[in-house]
């Protein structure tokens, strides 16, 4: 049976439970973080980490946990389900409603699943993505942070893989490029790759971090700059980004071909690149 870690012990799924008075269950008043883990190594665990504290810190969702408790917690879930490649599910809420500040100390949750990997098929031939019918509000102030409250992002993520797709791409309200429901989004044009900015907002992706350091080392050219639809459409290559995907291909958004349909060689040359380098960080120490 699954093992599931909160707050301060591990449980049976089927015995695992947060108040009902939890913040995050009300209010939707907690962060989450999505991690890969592979030989027992969670890549990039630093990176995740610096963004849970620095948007509970923004966002004002009080808790008492410190890091090295978190990354012990992360282990002891791993090892209790007897998994080295996995998923990793991190939630973070300002615990129960009506404890006093002095007493609070947050709600932790842990879970750990096999990892299941996107289609290979994506990754040989390019998937196809849709754009989002909702707009991201650029004065939202949890735009840019990866909070529980994720109803409107399933919605239109439910609503792209009705349709065959992997990604629903949203705009904001004012009609620039902003990301995909649950991945960054990054365009090809000429050589050179360009994404949104995080003030866009957007949410400042681990993968998406670590994919401007490897076209940085590979002599690839980066800007990060507001871009329209125009731009998405008439790019050479498409691709999104998230921990758990790292690099994927966009071959068509919605009835458009992006370039010539296939897989780029940008988007080839940072997926090796990418792949090398989570490798590295993930190799048995």
């Amino acid at each position: 049976m699954q093992k599931i870690f909160i707050n301060n012990a591990m449980f049976d799924a089927d015995s695992a439970f947060v108040s009902a008075r939890d913040s995050g269950f009300l209010y939707g008043a907690g962060l989450f973080e999505t991690m890969r883990s592979r030989n027992g190594v969670v890549f990039a665990i630093d990176d995740h980490l610096d963004r849970l504290f620095n948007s509970s810190k923004i966002l004002g969702i009080p808790h008492k946990y410190e890091r090295d408790y978190i990354v012990d917690a992360i282990m002891q879930t791993l090892k209790a389900n007897e998994l080295s490649d996995a998923r990793i599910r991190l939630t973070l809420t300002g615990g129960p409603t009506g404890v006093s500040a002095e007493k609070q100390k947050g709600t932790l949750v842990i879970t750990a699943t096999p990892f299941e990997p996107y289609a290979a098929e994506y990754y040989e031939k390019g998937a196809l993505a849709v754009l989002c019918p909702f707009r991201q509000n650029t004065a939202d102030p949890i735009c840019g942070h990866k909070t529980c409250n994720y109803l409107s992002r399933l919605l239109a993520l439910d609503g792209a893989r009705q349709r065959g797709a992997v990604e629903s791409l949203w705009f904001t309200t004012d009609n620039r490029l902003a990301e995909g429901c649950v991945s960054n989004v990054f365009i090809v044009k000429d050589s050179k790759v360009f994404t949104p900015p995080t003030s866009t907002p957007v949410l400042p992706g681990i993968a998406r971090q670590h994919v401007l350091q490897v076209a940085a080392e590979n002599a690839v050219e980066t800007i990060e700059k507001d871009l329209i639809i125009n731009d998405l459409l008439g790019a050479d290559e498409v691709f999104i980004t998230n921990t758990l995907m790292q690099i994927l291909p966009i071959a068509a958004i919605e009835a458009h071909v992006v370039g010539d349909g296939k897989v780029g060689t940008v988007t080839k040359k940072l997926t090796n690149g990418f792949g090398r380098l989570f490798e590295e960080m993930t190799a048995k120490s």
